[in-house]
């Protein structure tokens, strides 16, 4: 063996931080943050896991549950950082993705995943998720395009939202204040429920970042906090748009999202992806696991490629997508206001059981004080109208009931109006404008329909005319509940002026000369106790099946086109006579129509959602995946071979010029001879319909030269740091001290490793038994672990530990777990302890020994 002999000191690097967890935490691959100096821990509490997030120097920024959301998160699995740098995604089980900021953990988007029925239970479990930026962001242009403003065509249906009022925002569920968050003391916040309240159609939509403005909506008011001095971020950019969010699954589905939200199906690969890549012409390389009781890795990357994602007009459907969804659910949140307004829902009372409710108090007095066993309220109240006298009981009742004092009249009159007025402006003002802009929004996709360049959408025309169609109906329907809802406010008025005027008759101590005139017309409140006081029309708005209504149903005359339009004008100018108003015109019965508000927007909703989610999903079912080589019959591995190895890591250089050249370090299992670190050099040519893997090997040998003597180590994790070290965690026996050294693998000698005649090596596992042949017959020799530099550290003295590194120029930081779970250590890999520094023991008992590098976060 060649011995390396290095003169460096006992501790090359620098101690940041020394954490005392106050739980069992786990690390990933991923928790480092790579542009900030942010570290993300997940904590176990009471079987369920936590996200906290840490800044480099010991002090934790913020600490997340999910036992709020829906589906409840069990575990975090995986994680992974936004191109944006504001933004961390992460992947649970039950099978959930979530988005939260990096400043404050404030939940972005939540996207429960509903895997095929036919996955097996084990298997049912996300694995692994990625987020990649688009590779050909716009660079600005010294020149502005004058015909387009944030990428909207002039004369486009978002062109046109944009010179239109936004609407009022409606009452947010989702912000509700409870009791205890009211009356806590400030800086005392629980945490809210993160369970959504939205109904099922919208939460399965397809949809970007919620974005009122494009959808000509007011955002509702916003509650965030300013940032503390010193806790500022790097600034936010547009580096989402149009990237790539990934999540896979462990059998074999990737499912795919624009933005890291917008949903666009899945991609079966028939097999696990352990890691994915993306190249500088957004080709995917996935490499994956067979799905067996020994699963073998493959060497070859399978290709996706996914034409439709260079082309705009995808954004375009999904910002036509976002949008609907936004102005479908500010519709049906308008007529569940309504509803709850007039029938009432389990936190508010509703206007429509006072009516009632006063009717059966007087029938109550009758039957009970007054002896009437077949009470007739109704026609007590119509013989006070008609001839002025009140029986003995309706006297009785107006002069002594509670709900007869002014408190109550006004608290009816009130409770009532407010709703009346409720169902008047919410149908006039923003129901019926957001259907309008809804038509709008629909009427452009039809016209992507006959359009070749959307044709991936598969638009189908009846569907979206159906659309249309109930578009149109809601703003008829919404007119006439408009109409109808002025005319009950009015009628009801005049019945509480009438009951006013009989209370004060029925008062004893009231002058007869002082009695105030009547206000009210007789007419209407007869028609009133008819068809308002205990049955209302506007009950149909709310019940019965979806109606199917033109506007000749209603009387309104239409006209089919402009020609015919103009015509009939014309008509009307030469000879007006034929256009006189009749004097006596037959009022329509319009009581046969059904009108149910709530059950047309619940099937527009639906038809919408169904139309949007198959335009989504064409994205992925157009994927071209490059067909997976099958597995070569008669190759028997070794069995130490087969059990999987302790370690194996891999560094991918970015893929270029249609070349993957990637590396891998893979731990042999223990042998008598003792354990190697064999790191493998793949370079892959993946432009050809089969990627062919070239490869060569170095064998390290797990020792290091103390005194020109080669010491075994017990290597217990490593990861590539940059594109020349490596950074290992090894101690020297079971237990003692463990050391955290760095491994330069950059300049090491490969040798290729051709496939022996007869043999084909398609997974890692047969690469491995390739290596170790090759070091039992002399073909590769063995050399010592290339150790650089050593630090000691400070816990870790027994059981495994976890390592996580950041490699980046300015941020080349690490940090290990030790194997309890219990105590993370944060080390500097640019600085070191040459001299000696004291220590002082910051908040939470965390040691920092060197100030806030430039740039931390």
């Amino acid at each position: 063996m060649e011995s390396i002999i290095t003169s460096r000191p006992a501790n090359a690097f620098a101690s940041i931080a020394n954490l005392r967890l106050p739980t069992t935490a786990r690390l990933l691959p991923t928790s480092w943050c790579p542009d900030k100096d942010l570290l993300a821990v997940i904590l176990r509490t009471n079987n369920r896991d936590k996200l906290s997030l840490w800044k480099m120097q010991g002090a934790k920024k913020w600490e997340i549950g999910f036992d709020g959301y829906d589906p409840v998160s069990e575990e975090i699995v995986d994680l992974t950082w936004g191109t944006d740098g504001t933004s961390i995604a992460l992947a649970h089980h039950p099978p959930l993705i979530t988005l939260h900021s990096i400043e404050n953990g404030h939940l972005h988007v939540s996207i429960p995943l509903i895997l095929h029925h036919s996955v097996p239970p084990d298997l049912k479990r996300l694995d692994r998720i990625w987020w990649f930026p688009d590779p050909k962001l716009q660079t600005k242009s010294t020149m502005p395009d004058l015909f387009k403003r944030h990428n909207d065509i002039t004369g486009s249906a978002f062109s046109i939202l944009k010179t239109q009022p936004l609407l009022d925002p409606l009452h947010d569920e989702l912000q509700a204040l409870s009791s205890t968050e009211l009356f806590t003391f400030q800086g005392v916040k629980p945490q809210a429920s993160n369970k959504t309240q939205l109904p099922s159609i919208i939460a399965t939509w397809p949809s970007l970042r919620s974005d009122p403005i494009a959808a000509s909506l007011k955002p509702p008011k916003s509650g965030k906090q300013p940032v503390r001095p010193g806790e500022e971020y790097d600034e936010g950019d547009d580096s989402n748009t149009n990237s790539l969010l990934l999540v896979s699954d462990k059998f074999g589905d990737t499912h795919w999202f624009l933005d890291g939200c917008y949903a666009m199906g899945s991609s079966r690969l028939t097999e696990r992806t352990t890691s994915l890549y993306q190249d500088s012409e957004r080709t995917l390389l996935a490499f994956s696991q067979l799905i067996s009781d020994h699963p073998f890795t493959r060497l070859a990357p399978r290709v996706l490629q996914l034409p439709v994602l260079s082309q705009r007009y995808l954004r375009d459907v999904a910002r036509v997508t976002s949008s609907t969804k936004e102005l479908t659910s500010y519709a049906l949140r308008a007529v569940k206001e309504m509803r709850a307004a007039w029938f009432g829902s389990d936190t508010q009372s509703g206007a429509r059981e006072l009516g009632p409710k006063w009717l059966r108090g007087f029938e109550v007095r009758q039957r009970e004080q007054f002896g009437e066993s077949e009470a007739n309220p109704m026609l007590d109240l119509t013989c006070l109208l008609v001839t002025g006298r009140a029986s003995e009981a309706l006297a009785d009742y107006l002069g002594s009931n509670e709900q007869m004092s002014e408190r109550g009249i006004m608290k009816w009159d009130q409770t009532v109006s407010e709703a009346l007025i409720k169902l008047r402006d919410y149908s006039e003002k923003r129901l019926i404008p957001a259907c309008q802009r809804l038509h709008l929004l629909l009427e452009e996709v039809m016209g992507w329909s006959q359009l070749p360049e959307y044709a991936f959408c598969v638009l189908k025309t009846d569907e979206l005319q159906k659309c249309l169609n109930l578009t149109r109906t809601v703003v008829l329907v919404a007119g006439w509940l408009t109409a109808t809802a002025r005319r009950d406010l009015a009628r009801f008025r005049d019945f509480l002026n009438w009951v006013r005027y009989e209370i004060a008759r029925a008062n004893p101590t009231t002058d007869v000369n002082t009695l105030p005139p009547p206000r009210h017309d007789p007419l209407e409140v007869n028609d009133y106790l008819m068809t308002g006081l205990t049955v209302s029309s506007l009950d149909r708005w709310f019940m019965g099946p979806v109606p199917n209504l033109s506007p000749e149903d209603l009387g309104i005359p239409t006209v089919g086109n402009l020609d015919a339009a103009i015509e009939t004008a014309r008509k009307a100018l030469s000879d007006p006579d034929t256009f006189r108003w009749p004097l006596n015109v037959q009022q329509q019965d319009h009581s046969r129509l059904d009108r149910n508000l709530d059950a047309l927007m619940q099937e527009l909703a639906t038809q919408c959602n169904g139309i949007f989610f198959m335009a989504s999903t064409t994205v992925t079912r157009s994927a071209v995946v490059s067909p997976s080589p099958p597995p070569q019959p008669g190759r028997a591995l070794e069995k130490q071979v087969i059990d999987a190895p302790a370690l194996v890591r891999e560094h991918t250089v970015d893929p270029s010029n249609h070349v993957l050249q990637q590396y891998l370090a893979i731990q042999t299992p223990h042998a008598e001879e003792g354990t190697y670190l064999c790191v493998i050099r793949l370079t892959c040519h993946y432009d050809v319909p089969e990627p062919t893997v070239g490869m060569e090997a170095a064998v390290l040998h797990c020792a290091r030269i103390k005194n020109d003597e080669a010491q075994p180590i017990h290597l217990l994790d490593l990861e590539f740091f940059d594109e020349q070290d490596m950074i290992i965690v090894y101690r020297m026996s079971d237990s003692g001290p463990a050391y955290l050294a760095t491994v330069n693998y950059g300049d090491i000698d490969y040798q290729a490793i051709p496939c022996a005649e007869g043999m084909v090596v398609n997974t890692r596992e047969e690469v491995m038994e390739d290596v170790l042949r090759r070091v039992r017959v002399g073909e590769l020799a063995p050399e010592c672990l290339p150790i650089n530099q050593t630090r000691e550290l400070s816990g870790c003295r027994e059981g495994r530990v976890t390592l996580s590194v950041n490699g980046r120029a300015g941020r080349r930081v690490s940090c290990v777990l030790d194997g309890s779970g219990l105590t993370l250590e944060i080390i500097d890999m640019e600085g070191g302890d040459d001299e000696e520094e004291e220590e002082g023991e910051g908040e939470d008992g965390n040691t920092s020994e060197l100030p806030e590098t430039e740039g931390a976060a």
